[in-house]
Parts: C-alpha cells; sequence; structure tokens
C-alpha cells in the first residue's frame, strides 16, 4: 500500500509477462482539499482465501498526469 511520489523509467530488461491476471478497482480517496486517484489489486482467481486487496496504489494529479503522458506515448493513443 503506497503512494506514489516519483516516476521513472526502468532502463534494465529483466521484465517478463506476468502469469497471474487479477481483478482492479479503482476510487477516488479525499486528500484535503485535493483527491488521490487509488487502485486496488485483488488475489487471482488460484487464491485459498477469499477475494482481499493484495496492493493498493495512489496517484496525486501530478503523478498522474506523468503516468498518462507515458501511457501514451507507450500505447500511442
Amino acid at each position: 500500500m503506497a503512494r506514489i511520489r516519483k516516476l521513472s523509467q526502468e532502463t534494465s530488461s529483466t521484465s517478463q509477462v506476468h502469469p497471474t491476471v487479477v481483478d482492479c478497482r479503482w476510487q477516488v480517496v479525499p486528500n484535503g482539499d485535493s483527491v488521490l486517484f487509488q487502485m486496488s489489486t485483488y488475489g487471482s482467481d488460484e487464491r485459498e482465501s477469499q477475494p482481499k486487496v493484495s496492493q493498493t496504489i495512489q496517484l496525486d494529479k501530478e503523478i498522474a498526469a506523468e503516468l498518462l503522458t507515458h501511457l501514451r506515448e507507450t500505447f500511442g493513443l
């Protein structure tokens, strides 16, 4: 569970496609005079216990704008 403070590109080529697919829910979280965009992932279908949050990340407006730029560059949107 974390709030992202900085984005930077990883330049190593060690990443691979993850074998597990999960669901994600998003919500808007009040933060004083602003809001945070929160995404929470849930355990895989193979998880023995009931679905529960595995990880949560929060983005403020500045990080969200930066992420949007990188997504557009990556996917040509």
